[in-house]
């Protein structure tokens, strides 16, 4: 396993001092490292990895030297775009770094969102004509000091993108220790509890991905309900919003909820403003805000900084307010659901969750065939 230290200073020593992108759970604990030795200038936690892409694309061109940008493979979907159209050899040829998670590896168990991706991972960077080296738990710090040179002496002659993939469990732990704590009332399994038991019996839920649809699941089991009326969003993080929406608009009579998360929020922001143009009275979005990725390992977010109810009205949504108790969160969730509008409710909690938090033992597939039947009735 590699030291993260080690790896940082060496990544520092090559001559890469800006750091950018979307956190992930292999990553955690040198993204971790990172997060509390590099200064807000040269590290920035993006809201999508192709915004990291082309955050360390204007750092080149200021700097002339090689960024690193971090992405769970998941993300590769949304750097394609500024890699192929910016950064490629054949268009502005910039060098950089990727360091991406290698979530569902062939041979490794994982979760069904991951699998896909994980065996075309490799294939995917071979057609884009991107040159790798896979990061294995087997490498001592002296290997990855060889891989991360090799990469960056690549990268500056090339003038291209290099890419590290990393399996599980390459790096050794290392935890976050410069994280600001909130101190409100609740955690978010918590306020879910309290709005799935005051939600109408026809309304659905989209859940957004990570720990949130997980909380809802393991709850259903709890009250030894089905899970015919939630759409779990396994995949796709921040694209919550815009399912629920695709099922408002087609059922107008039902109310139909979006669970959300401050990240996923923040990667796809843009969806707020078609939320609320489409002016679909039984949309209803819950984000729970706690200020953190906190299905990745908990870095932090920029979202206890910024005023998500002024936001909301300034797109256009006609109803915005914040809970942060459970009488608070019932009072409100009455209004929001006679509120003729589309409407948000913010609810601020603490990060964390059970350690103990199990996962969906339904499959996509059978969550998509229960779901499409409660809709149909």
């Amino acid at each position: 396993m590699i030291n993260p230290k080690t790896f940082f200073e060496g990544l520092k020593s090559s001559g890469t001092d800006f750091f950018t992108g979307v956190p992930d759970s292999l990553l955690k604990n040198i993204c971790a490292y990172i997060e509390n030795h590099a200064s807000k200038k040269e590290h920035v936690i993006a809201a999508n990895e192709g915004n990291a892409l082309s955050l360390g694309i204007g750092c080149y061109l200021a700097t002339g030297k090689v960024p690193l940008i971090y992405m769970q493979n998941s993300g590769l979907g949304n750097i394609v775009n500024p890699l192929m159209s910016l950064a490629d050899v054949e268009v502005y040829s910039v060098p950089m770094l990727l360091m991406i998670g290698w979530r569902g590896e062939p041979g490794v168990k994982d979760e069904p969102q991951h699998k896909k991706q994980g065996r075309v991972t490799l294939e995917t960077l071979d057609a884009m004509e991107i040159p790798y080296t896979v990061i294995t738990p087997a490498m001592n710090d002296e290997q990855a000091l060889s891989v991360i040179a090799k990469a960056s002496l690549h990268a500056r002659e090339k003038q291209t993108p290099y890419a590290l993939v990393v399996k599980k469990d390459s790096f050794e732990v290392y935890k976050l220790k410069s994280v600001e704590t909130a101190n409100f009332p609740l955690v978010r399994e918590q306020a879910i509890k309290t709005l799935v038991k005051n939600l109408e019996d026809n309304a659905v839920v989209v859940s957004t991905t990570g720990v949130t649809s997980r909380e809802l699941f393991e709850y259903r089991e709890e009250l030894k309900q089905g899970h015919e009326k939630d759409f779990l969003t396994v995949g796709g993080m921040g694209h919550a919003s815009q399912i629920a929406l695709g099922i408002a608009l087609q059922q107008p009579s039902r109310p139909v909820f979006c669970f959300d998360g401050d990240g996923a929020m923040l990667m796809h922001m843009g969806s707020l403003a078609i939320n609320a143009s489409m002016k679909c009275d039984n949309f209803k979005h819950i984000v729970f805000n706690n200020g953190a990725h906190d299905s990745v390992g908990g870095q932090p977010t920029i979202a206890y900084d910024i005023d998500v109810l002024q936001l909301a009205h300034s797109v256009g949504y006609s109803w915005a307010e914040q809970a942060q108790t459970d009488e608070e969160i019932e009072a409100a969730l009455i209004r929001l659901q006679a509120h003729k509008g589309v409407g948000l409710l913010e609810i601020r909690v603490n990060k964390g969750f059970r350690k103990d938090l199990g996962r969906p033992t339904t499959t996509p597939m059978e969550n998509k065939k229960a779901l499409m039947a409660f809709l149909a009735e």
